[in-house]
């Protein structure tokens, strides 16, 4: 690769030239970029990973590392490591239903190495990859660089035009993947067709503290007209307050503190810290929508992750559907990239191999949209069913595996099958063990960005 020079804090990097050329260039540093360019790079392929942050603190992001994604992590040899970073683990589920707790889901008798959600920081899982991707000499990843428009030519995308910390440079690529979120730039610039589900909820993001006596193993807590979710993040709740779409501004002009009240009211072990909220400059808006795309390729280009498929917050599952997006990827071009062999024919296996996970998992994220949570912030119910599945969960703990294996393991599961380079098969050929002693998480879990960093 031309270009090489200095080195980043995060990764081997590129002092900006005029023109680089790879055999892939991956634009977004998300989940899905970061893995697809580890992966690639551990077969030899000429890699670039373009991420347009200087860095990857931005709160308000997923945080659950599920087991399908623990378990592609002992695959490729890093699970040991990784889980020696601050993390806390989900075991089971509850749901708080009109203030009575229900137990829903249980990953004890799942059949799988890791049987846990992992909470994890976005930003901790990404530095841990980056820094385990410094091995591999093939692979770039630049920050503060994003995508300005594409490179085509007689038909074909070729590369990319982007805009780096030195300026404007070209990346030449056999591929451009887009790994660049749900407003994907990428897929924006392609002009790829999206298929729109809608969605009838946003969701407010805030933080509070903390404190001894706080429930376990609650997630969601649903009220005749509030849903709320409680993340646990080792030192303080990630919070989620689920509002109707567009209804914002309504909540805005009715002041902070009639919002501190409505949280009160639908967890109310958070009442007493309400006041640390502020002002609405502590709460963060996320716009959710459910969408995919039509076709997630075009000559020269493809899109996986949320830029293919934006996903509901509903289950936590959108990180690891798009690692693994990442895996399959790799599974079916990293050896055709490496040899110059792969036509642009052949980057329609993705979506093919991919299409029925996401559809099946957009489904169930729809009716629960739908006949959950559209009715719960609709303002007109007095008080809130418990649904018959639920109370049947609640009493027969033998079904709890079930749910529990749909959300952590899901819907055709993916496992590494790409190659590996020669001159890094002793590296990566071995495996590691799920580490789960049952020891109580660190006092202090990960130092968390500056509030309203985005």
């Amino acid at each position: 690769m031309k270009g090489y020079a200095s080195t980043l804090s995060t990764t081997r990097s590129i002092a900006i030239l005029e023109t680089l050329a790879v055999q892939c260039c991956i634009a977004g540093g998300g989940p899905a970029g970061v893995m697809l360019g580890y992966l690639l790079a551990r077969a030899g392929v000429r890699t670039v990973v373009m991420e347009k942050h200087a860095d990857f603190l931005r709160d308000f992001r997923g945080d659950t590392v599920h087991p399908s994604t623990m378990q592609i992590m002992k695959e490729l040899g890093l699970l040991e490591e990784f889980l020696e970073r601050p993390h806390s683990k989900i075991r089971s589920f509850e749901a708080d239903i009109g203030h009575q707790s229900f137990k829903v889901a249980d990953f004890a008798n799942v059949p799988i190495d890791c049987r846990f959600i992992a909470l994890m920081p976005q930003w901790d899982f990404l530095d841990f990859l980056t820094e385990k991707s410094r091995r591999f000499p093939s692979l770039s990843i630049l920050m503060s660089t994003e995508v300005e428009s594409l490179f085509e030519a007689n038909g074909r995308v070729v590369g990319v035009h982007a805009t780096g910390p030195s300026g404007p440079l070209t990346i030449k690529a056999n591929l451009v993947v887009g790994c660049d979120g749900r407003s994907s730039t990428v897929r924006r610039l392609a002009g790829l067709a999206v298929h729109d589900l809608g969605s009838p909820i946003d969701v407010l993001w805030f933080r509070l503290s903390k404190q001894q006596g706080d429930p376990e193993h609650v997630l969601g807590h649903l009220g005749a007209n509030k849903m709320v979710v409680t993340i646990d993040r080792t030192d303080y709740w990630q919070c989620a307050f689920v509002i109707a779409k567009g209804s914002v501004d309504q909540i805005h002009r009715a002041g902070i503190e009639a919002f501190r009240n409505e949280i009160a009211d639908g967890a109310p072990f958070l009442g007493n810290r309400t006041e640390e909220l502020e002002s609405f400059q502590d709460i963060k808006l996320l716009s959710v929508s459910v969408d995919r795309l039509t076709t997630w390729s075009k000559p020269g280009l493809l899109c996986i992750g949320d830029a293919a498929h934006a996903m509901s917050p509903v289950g936590g599952v959108g990180i690891n559907l798009a690692i693994q997006d990442a895996v399959a990827t790799a599974n079916l071009l990293a050896r055709k990239l490496r040899e110059s062999t792969c036509r642009d024919e052949d980057l329609d296996t993705v979506r093919q191999r991919r299409l029925w996970p996401v559809k099946v998992v957009q489904w169930a994220q729809v009716a629960v949209h739908n006949r959950v949570l559209q009715p719960a912030v609709s303002g007109r119910r007095t008080a809130v069913p418990v649904p018959w599945p639920v109370k049947l969960l609640d009493r027969h703990a033998w079904l709890r595996r079930w749910p529990a294996q749909a959300i952590g393991v899901g819907v055709r599961p993916e496992h590494v099958h790409s190659p590996i380079a020669a001159d890094d098969a002793g590296a990566s050929n071995h495996s590691s063990t799920c580490v789960d002693r049952h020891r109580p998480p660190s006092p202090r879990g990960p130092t968390p960005p500056q509030k309203n960093r985005q």
